[in-house]
């Protein structure tokens, strides 16, 4: 064992796309100070922010119908797909401020234009999609939207999914053309490099063990370098603790009181990726439809096209599945080495909570490739066998924790922070609309832990963030503005190509630059 320490201001473990948001925000906000990452893997992005293991579309509540719940009246409320679309307009101002400094370059390697659309088969369901437009299409944040139970107006939006559809049960779909489709891998990994040019200290291939209080308040850390075996020291008065599902066993490490009674549960995934490029060119969408009674909201499905390397491809999921895993690298044992004497309670009675849960995440696992292929073919009903392939998706731990709403051993579906009381050590846990909502989450840390600082900050948060601090619902003419600026800047609109003539100019330019 090395008897090396190392001090710093600041530690970010896990190099996601949580990390990279806060160190870039950071070193817009304070250049001065040193920042230490450390990742467990070879590279940035590898693990839940990876465009492979990742939903990958910018989680805007354009389509995503787990974000607007019926209520008894049956009237719908749209309060969270209000909230998580304010909170996307965040992340697409502060990707605009890094592209209109020269940050990061070629905005279309992470981000294209792609319409979103909502899609449900039934009476009732229909119903629904009808009363949840007519909620969502006179607010400005959905500005543009369009319902349709026109089968031949479907043709056009859709024509993959209405080829060879029977015409017996009822549908109906809702589009709107400002969606996107975001490469969150891609991205982890532009803020990366662009915070190694500015000397932060990366380094990959390394696992922090352990993480305890010194005597003065500021923190140890066990670093383990996994290609020299040795390990090290390193002390920062402030730590995040981003590495996905790794967050919740480091959190307990840290022994703040704030991180007792939490647990985590686990779900993993697969999708299907279509290998025919004929069928990939037939659907140009983000497709949601409506989750089956009894499934979780991260296995909502939805067929969606996707732009990574930039190329076009075509994803169907997620078929959700059981792991005991936290980590798609991780052990067999995550789940059982998170109960300790302090959660355990909170772990058993949310397990007898969630007993038809299980079974069906279990279920899920062991579908056949015929019974994936029998729920594709709701969406496709021309979806053959061999055009698709199976990828395993990143693992999701869903934050367990006691409620006044839901008792003891509530699961919780979204993404958390879990801060120090004194604000020198934080952690992000849960799931979506995570990536899509970086900039929010990782603004609230800033807020939480830096608080003597925000008088001195938030003009340069303003300047990267312009609705910092007001409500776009409360202020139309700001909204308008920045939707064009940030559509403009990241290359979303204005534009006489559409998305595939785009992909083809980049790929060009990029043939052209080699060359030249």
């Amino acid at each position: 064992m090395s008897s090396k320490e190392t001090k710093t201001d600041v530690i970010l473990i896990g190099a996601g796309i949580m990390s990279a948001t806060l160190g870039t925000l950071l070193k817009e906000l304070v250049p001065q100070w040193e920042i230490t990452v450390f990742e467990k893997l070879a590279n940035a992005g590898e693990e839940s922010s990876n465009e492979w293991n990742n939903a990958g579309t910018g989680h805007a509540a354009l389509c995503e119908l787990n974000y607007t719940v019926e209520k008894p009246d049956g009237s719908v409320d749209v309060s969270k797909a209000i909230t998580v679309n304010e909170q996307f307009q965040v992340s697409m101002q502060f990707w605009s401020y890094l592209v209109k400094n020269g940050l990061i370059h070629n905005p279309h390697d992470f981000i294209m234009p792609l319409p979103h659309i909502s899609f449900v088969q039934g009476e009732q369901n229909v119903e629904f999609l009808k009363k949840r437009f007519e909620a969502l299409s006179n607010n400005l944040l959905f500005e543009g939207m369009e319902f349709s139970d026109d089968p031949e107006m479907l043709k056009e939006w859709i024509p993959l999914m209405m080829q060879d559809r029977a015409g017996n049960d009822p549908i109906a779909a809702t589009k709107i053309d400002s969606g996107t489709d975001v490469n969150f891998g891609a991205l982890t990994r532009m803020l990366f490099n662009h915070l190694e040019s500015k000397n932060i200290n990366i380094n990959y291939n390394h696992s922090v063990d352990d993480i305890k209080r010194t005597s003065d308040g500021l923190w140890e850390l066990k670093v383990r370098n996994l290609k020299s075996n040795t390990t090290e020291r390193h002390i920062a008065k402030f730590v995040f603790i981003g590495s996905g599902g790794g967050s919740l066993h480091l959190l307990q490490k840290s022994g703040i009181p704030e991180g007792k009674h939490i647990g985590g549960f686990p779900v993993s995934g697969l999708f299907m990726v279509c290998n025919n490029p004929d069928v990939v060119e037939e659907h140009h969408a983000k497709v949601y439809g409506k989750a089956k009674v009894g499934a979780p909201p991260m296995s909502v499905p939805h067929l969606d096209t996707r732009y990574i390397n930039n190329k076009k491809s075509l994803l169907f999921g997620p078929y959700a599945g059981f792991s005991p895993k936290f980590l798609k690298t991780g052990s067999m044992f995550d789940l059982i080495t998170s109960m300790k004497p302090d959660n355990i309670i909170t772990m058993i009675v949310a397990g007898l909570k969630n007993i038809p849960l299980t079974k069906y995440l279990i279920e899920q696992v062991m579908l056949s490739k015929e019974k994936r292929m029998d729920e594709l073919r709701e969406f496709i009903p021309s979806a053959k066998n061999e055009d698709w392939d199976i990828v395993v998706a990143g693992q999701r731990v869903q934050v367990i924790k006691d409620t006044i709403e839901g008792g003891i051993g509530t699961l919780q579906f979204g993404t958390e922070v879990i801060t120090a009381a004194d604000g020198s050590i934080a952690a992000l846990l849960g799931a979506s609309p995570g990536a899509s909502t970086a900039v929010h989450v990782m603004l609230e840390v800033i807020e939480k832990c830096f608080p003597q600082h925000m008088e001195e900050w938030y003009p340069k948060i303003k300047e990267m963030i312009p609705s910092f601090g007001v409500s776009l619902m409360d202020n139309p003419w700001l909204l308008d503005e920045i939707h064009t600026s940030t559509a403009q800047t990241l290359g979303l609109v204005d534009q006489e190509l559409d998305t595939a003539e785009v992909v083809e100019q980049i790929v060009t330019e990029e043939k052209e630059l080699v060359y030249s």
